[in-house]
């Protein structure tokens, strides 16, 4: 946690960047029934009854001290797709950085060997050589400020019935367009002081 913690009181380096990344599913429902429009006094009305249309995988990365952030839409939650995932945050988004410093939680597919298993051995190493991890502890991904941005994404954006990958994709990408250019960013203020005094049951006891 106090690794985490640290990580957050750096102050911005441009070859540097910190990046939190998390992940998420979404399922995909599509409406049996054509929903009834608002009326005057009343207001819409959908069918309880509905269609699964599949689960899609939605990645977010964010810059919390640039306030950027990325959202991507894949049909899959694979090592591989993990693993392309990075291969863009080291190419395409910070090509000139001499390492990425970047925090997630410590789920089975976000591991250098996922590098491994999607591409040949010198270009996963290349990859893996341009990160600086940090995984948040067990039962604290709260500590990944992704998370937090997955959440207001959920409620601003998914918090309803998605028919289909496409809507998904495009809706996703342009609440990260509107969001980015409003420049919102994360005030984070939890520090490892307050971690000692609020969380002291979660450290070791010495006995003298």
């Amino acid at each position: 946690m106090e690794d985490v913690l640290d990580v957050y009181t750096r102050p911005y380096d441009p070859l540097r960047p910190q990046v939190c990344m998390d992940e998420t599913s979404k399922q995909l429902l599509r409406d049996t029934r054509q929903s009834l429009p608002v009326e005057p006094g009343r207001p819409e009305r959908r069918d309880y009854e509905y269609e699964r249309g599949g689960v899609v995988k939605v990645f977010m990365f964010l810059e919390p001290l640039m306030g950027r952030r990325w959202v991507d839409v894949t049909e899959r939650r694979t090592k591989t797709d993990w693993a392309h995932q990075i291969k863009e945050l080291v190419d395409q988004r910070y090509p000139e950085a001499e390492r990425i410093v970047l925090v997630m939680d410590n789920l089975n597919t976000h591991t250098p060997a996922s590098l491994y298993e999607a591409f040949d051995p010198t270009e996963a190493k290349r990859l893996a050589s341009k990160l600086e991890i940090h995984y948040t502890p067990k039962h604290g991904s709260w500590l990944n400020m992704a998370e937090i941005e997955l959440s207001v994404l959920s409620r601003q954006c998914l918090n309803r019935r998605v028919p289909d990958f496409e809507t998904l994709y495009s809706e996703a990408h342009a609440w990260q367009q509107r969001r980015d250019e409003k420049g919102v960013r994360i005030d984070w203020r939890f520090r490892t002081d307050d971690a000692r005094l609020k969380l002291k049951r979660l450290y070791p006891s010495l006995q003298e």
